[in-house]
């Protein structure tokens, strides 16, 4: 089983593309929610928030 990329954020707003280009997947828009982290239905990255982040729900 491969362990899934971790990748930090600072928002609780993401969003994925696989980072493939041609190669990725379609864009989608994720947001955190109950759990300190989210995962990408489609390449199973994790997104989790940076320790000590105040996090900003709009990305800005």
């Amino acid at each position: 089983m491969n362990i899934p990329e971790i990748v930090e954020i600072e928002t609780l707003r993401v969003s994925c593309d696989g980072e493939g280009g041609s190669l990725g997947h379609p864009r989608v828009f994720l947001t955190l929610g109950q759990k300190d982290f989210v995962e990408c239905p489609y390449c199973d990255r994790r997104f989790v928030l940076k320790p000590g982040t105040q996090p900003n729900l709009h990305g800005h």
